[in-house]
């Protein structure tokens, strides 16, 4: 039946050309966006998805930055700390040099001095930003933020990696180590706080004096100390005499150092042992030669609170070594250096023999604190590293996976054109037919 009033294969061809004008409409927008899903309309599953991708990527954007930003202060602590430790390591040579016999301790207490400066500038300097993280200022750690950590919930949770601070600072108030001037009740009571190997009486109120010695170490022999007992502000003294020490510009000759310790409230006999041992035994290390055989040892087990100090080997021509021992109360221990960064650089002196020995025992103590604080700040400059390529690489992925998912495929996208181009032709042409399809109802009436 024909009828001019209905045309159903117009109906149709209309409704076909209409889905390939919608069609190619959307192949249109995928090439002029190049997505193919560009609003939730389009996939709403998968533009969620995407969206919440893409706020992660601005998230990792910002702490990329942030990465950046504490790895250059970390590297200019790290560097500050690396100058310091090379200009303590100089400080140290200076404080060698004022071991040996010969020598103008006034002029290296001036280079010292010049190189406490040096140090007090490097530390002021390292800030990037503004904060420093060696100059003593504040304990509080600084944190990087690292990562943002989103799990199956959607619940996201900021890291961060904590950088420590490291006092390095020389203007920490510290109080240099006072030898006491208080005598014991008599020589006894003197030897119950140290004694030697024969526990001769020691001194506890005279100076030392060569020709009567506390005690005297034969060639190839060897003298064991006792610290017996410790309070705060007992200070013990080891005075070595005749001992061979080189000049400087070369060669020796027979010299005298001494060798003092005060003890803190904290201190115990094997505190003082140690330390004693460590001043006498960097002596040996740094002004006599290594032929003479001098060699200090601190007692293991239930004897720490000794230490011997043994004159030559066998086939050494060491003369006897004479050694005094005195014990005084009333002094006032020195700072320690894990309390003032790296004050007890004000209390070096090496201009009497007991500054210079005991300035050379204590620069090792903070010549380690810088390598730890360098070495800290090495570490985690690495991990900062670390951390900043990982979420690169992790942005990258994510931009990769966001692709892939609302991506249009160009080259799919270009071939569904040219397909729906031609459909779009056909459907007109088919829509012109069906629309001529009434006019053949006026041959009926001709």
């Amino acid at each position: 039946m024909s009828s001019i009033l209905t045309n159903t294969s117009s109906m149709v061809a209309l409704q076909t050309l209409r889905s390939i004008n919608g069609n190619l409409e959307d192949v249109q927008s995928q090439i002029s966006t190049g997505k193919s899903v560009g609003s939730a309309k389009d996939n709403a599953a998968i533009w969620s998805i995407s969206k919440v991708m893409e706020s992660d990527v601005k998230g990792f954007k910002a702490i990329s930055e942030s990465l950046s930003l504490g790895q250059s202060t970390v590297a200019v602590a790290r560097d500050a700390s690396e100058t310091v430790t090379d200009l303590l390591t100089e400080m140290k040579g200076r404080i060698v040099a004022a071991q040996e016999e010969n020598v103008d301790r006034d002029a290296i207490q001036a280079d010292i001095d010049a190189l406490e400066a040096q140090i007090n500038s490097v530390v002021g300097a390292a800030q990037f930003n503004g904060l420093n993280l060696i100059d003593g200022s504040s304990t509080d750690a600084m944190n990087v933020l690292s990562s943002l950590d989103r799990d199956s919930n959607g619940n996201v949770t900021s890291r961060q990696i904590e950088v420590d601070r490291q006092n390095l600072s020389v203007t920490t108030p510290v109080s240099a180590q006072t030898f006491g001037g208080t005598d014991l009740a008599n020589a006894a009571a003197a030897s119950a706080l140290i004694q030697g190997t024969a526990a001769n009486t020691v001194a506890d109120d005279t100076p030392f004096d060569p020709s009567a010695p506390t005690e005297s170490i034969a060639n190839n022999a060897n003298m064991t100390v006792t610290i017996g007992e410790v309070a705060a502000g007992n200070s013990y003294e080891i005075i070595l005499d005749d001992v061979t020490v080189n000049v400087a510009g070369g060669g020796s000759t027979e010299g005298q150092r001494t060798f003092q310790y005060v003890a803190s409230a904290t201190d115990g006999t094997e505190d003082v042992a140690r330390n004693l041992t460590n001043q006498i035994n960097a002596f040996f290390g740094a002004a006599t030669d290594s032929g003479s055989g001098y060699t200090v040892e601190q007692g293991t087990g239930a004897n720490t609170n000794q230490f011997t100090i043994t004159n030559g080997t066998a086939t050494s021509t060491n003369t006897t070594i004479n050694v005094g021992i005195r014990a005084q109360t009333g002094g006032t221990a020195g700072s320690s250096s894990a309390s003032g960064g790296l004050g007890a650089v004000q209390t070096i002196d090496v201009t009497t023999d007991a500054g210079a020995t005991g300035a050379l025992a204590a620069i090792d103590g903070l010549i380690n604190q810088a390598i730890d604080a360098s070495a800290a700040f090495g570490s985690v400059q690495g991990r900062v590293e670390t951390q900043s390529d990982f979420i690169s690489k992790l942005t990258d992925s994510l931009k990769s996976g966001i692709g892939s998912l609302v991506d249009a495929d160009m080259e799919e996208t270009s071939a569904k054109l040219q397909a729906l181009q031609v459909q779009q032709q056909l459907g007109i042409q088919a829509l012109s037919i069906a629309n001529q399809a009434p006019q053949s109802v006026l041959s009926l009436f001709r």
